[in-house]
């Protein structure tokens, strides 16, 4: 019987869409990453999906956010994918929380209800603590590195973070998770060199933090359309993956 995802059941099997429909999968981070992240999870039959993000969707946000239309201008991010998702899957259960996730804000998440945790965050110390938690919980995690003044998608690659080179943003979360005694981690990263942006950086009104230092942002990282999407939709695909082949060992054991 056909249904709204009869084409990856032909895929994956009638077993492994019952095992996505049961399983949780944690999005941190709604923007050009984590919103493309989040549309094939749910078009992958992922049955729950926790999103986190405090941003609302601006304008600047349109050339490379999914969730970034006229009409959702204004809208929390998270609010914004949730309308999506319901439309995609309607049995999909979608959690927000609008929240900035840091060491200070870590207790109001549980990670041990995840299957899965996705980090689409642009702050060192956020993402640190996501894995923390990850690895903590015995949940498994995957990583976005840098995708800003990126122009190659095809340069992107799924590798242990200790076998990343060229990447600032992976060269400090190197040096950190070794310091914390972190022995691997998935993530998406590009060996192409980042590339110096033209004129006058727009102000995005995030009040953000640099992904590399930590200081105050003195400028917005360029972006377009076809890198951060094509990182979203690489995470989502390992994560599915990754949850498929687990169960499916669990089920040979």
């Amino acid at each position: 019987m056909s249904d709204r995802f009869s084409r990856t059941e032909l895929l994956f099997g009638e077993e492994a869409m019952k095992i996505l429909a049961n399983s949780r999968v944690a999005v941190f981070g709604i923007g050009g990453v984590g919103g493309y992240a989040v549309e094939a999870l749910a078009r992958s039959g992922v049955g729950a999906l926790d999103l986190i993000d405090d941003d609302k969707v601006c304008v600047t946000n349109i050339n490379r956010q999914i969730i970034a239309l006229d009409s959702t201008v204004g809208m929390y991010k998270v609010d914004a994918a949730a309308e999506r998702i319901r439309e995609i899957n309607p049995e999909c259960k979608v959690t927000c929380h609008k929240m900035f996730y840091m060491p200070e804000t870590a207790d109001k998440l549980d990670f041990s209800q995840y299957d899965y945790v996705i980090d689409a965050i642009d702050t060192v110390t956020g993402k640190i603590e996501i894995i923390m938690q990850a690895k903590q919980a015995g949940v498994p995690v995957i990583s976005s590195m840098g995708a800003g003044n990126k122009l190659d998608p095809t340069r992107f690659e799924v590798a242990d973070i200790y076998k990343t080179s060229v990447c600032p943003l992976a060269k400090v979360m190197r040096y950190q998770l070794k310091r914390r005694g972190v022995k691997k981690l998935k993530v998406v990263y590009s060996k192409e060199e980042p590339i110096t942006p033209q004129g006058q950086a727009v102000d995005d009104g995030s009040g953000k933090t640099d992904m590399r230092s930590g200081s105050a942002r003195r400028s917005t990282p360029a972006s377009v359309a076809f890198v951060p999407s094509i990182v979203g939709l690489i995470i989502a695909g390992e994560v599915i993956k990754d949850i498929v082949k687990k169960a499916a060992k669990e089920n040979d054991t």
